[in-house]
């Protein structure tokens, strides 16, 4: 598998320093071309494709990460299992599961679509700007974790009761409650009823 740079730059064969693109798209999802990577969140923030995965255990339970705290953007603070952004040309659902493996050194399991959502959410903290064409996917963990310190500072699996007593104390990212109510049917159905999401 391609391992994706954890900053915005990355080194080509020949040598020299290549920004990372992502594709803009309109409001239906279309691609229409590409920006660098910071540029797209910079305010007003460029609306980009994105992808956020939710990864299940045995019981129900959700994996949360904590992002690194060297990420340029909102480090440190809670969000779902994986997120990021597709190359241009690169399907969401194989990004999903390549980014899922780049960070945390598993591949989901049953990982399935579960629909899309599109927002716009200033982080107040760095100042930069989630405008997202994001793609959501469900799926299973069904192997031990080897998270990427460079991306990942640490994890947990929660239920939705422990979920709620952690929003009321710790930092989440600006997207997180978006991105999970947009996913909430696809995750009962996974999950199932006595999972309480």
């Amino acid at each position: 598998m391609p391992i994706t740079p954890a900053t915005a730059t990355h080194s080509s064969s020949n040598g020299t320093t290549e920004a990372v693109l992502l594709e803009l798209v309109d409001e239906h999802g279309v691609t229409i071309g590409t920006a660098e990577k910071l540029a797209a969140h910079q305010a007003p923030g460029q609306l980009h494709r994105a992808f956020s995965v939710f990864l299940f255990d045995e019981h129900g339970r959700l994996l949360l990460q904590q992002r690194a705290l060297g990420k340029y953007h909102s480090p440190g603070v809670w969000s779902n299992t994986c997120c990021g952004h597709p190359y241009p040309g690169e399907a969401p659902f194989a990004a999903a599961a390549r980014r899922t493996y780049e960070e945390l050194g598993i591949s989901p399991s049953l990982l399935a679509e579960a629909g899309t959502v599109r927002y716009n959410h200033p982080d107040p903290a760095s100042g930069l700007v989630e405008q997202e064409y994001n793609h959501l996917f469900v799926g299973m963990v069904q192997s031990p974790l080897r998270p990427d310190p460079e991306e990942v500072h640490a994890t947990a699996f929660v239920t939705p009761a422990e979920l709620a007593e952690r929003a009321a104390k710790d930092t989440f990212s600006a997207w997180f409650m978006t991105v999970l109510d947009a996913a909430r049917p696809a995750i009962k159905e996974l999950t199932g009823p006595s999972a309480g999401w």
